[in-house]
């Protein structure tokens, strides 16, 4: 399997001819993350996460996508086909893009709580976790691949580490960085690597990927 990353929080996995999208936002190199795909996971309704515009065309063009309730709405209302949106909560599991897709959590974290919460789920997917905008629990599930959110308004980073060692995975991949300069992130990422317990975390480019 590879996993590619298209931008900010957006990841492309292929193995085979199963392939997925999860979270192509207005931060990610768009069109090109949709090329060949059929199916998108969505964790969040923020534009970040979720671009509105070119998604609503792949799924005019046949895509299908699966997203919380908030997300699915938004969709729909721009004009994508409501038979190809999914609304998925926490605890679902899915076939998407000819993977078996674990759907955890519920909520964003806390920003600060005069900004209300909005619905945000996490997928695991064949190993991968991407959690969206907050410290998804995978249950116990193993986790080869965590993607390591590195700056956003609701993110501290010493909260990232300990949520590195309580998910335990054998590497990361660092996403969610749009926000920061590139000496911020090199902070981060070193910060990450000596503190989180899972190695040098992997910082890649967009159209980067790595094999799995």
């Amino acid at each position: 399997m590879r996993l590619t990353r298209w931008g900010h929080a957006c990841i492309r996995l292929d193995r085979g001819t199963d392939r997925l999208v999860i979270d192509p936002g207005v931060f990610s190199d768009l069109p090109g993350a949709l090329d060949g795909i059929s199916a998108v996971l969505i964790t969040h309704e923020h534009p970040d996460h979720v671009a509105t515009e070119p998604v609503v065309e792949a799924v005019q063009g046949g895509l299908e996508v699966w997203a919380p309730p908030s997300v699915v709405d938004v969709l729909v209302s721009a004009g994508a086909p409501a038979e190809r949106v999914h609304t998925v909560r926490g605890g679902d599991t899915i076939t998407a893009g000819g993977f078996d897709v674990a759907v955890l959590g519920e909520w964003h974290a806390l920003v600060h709580p005069d900004v209300p919460r909005v619905h945000n789920v996490g997928y695991l997917v064949a190993g991968v976790l991407h959690p969206g905008d907050a410290y998804i629990d995978p249950a116990g599930a193993h986790v080869d691949v965590l993607c390591a959110p590195l700056g956003a308004p609701w993110l501290k980073l010493g909260e990232v580490v300990d949520y590195v060692r309580h998910v335990q995975p054998a590497r990361l991949v660092v996403v969610h960085d749009a926000l920061l300069s590139a000496i911020g992130q090199g902070m981060a990422i070193g910060l990450l690597g000596r503190l989180g317990g899972a190695g040098e975390p992997v910082a890649l480019d967009p159209g980067e990927g790595i094999d799995l």
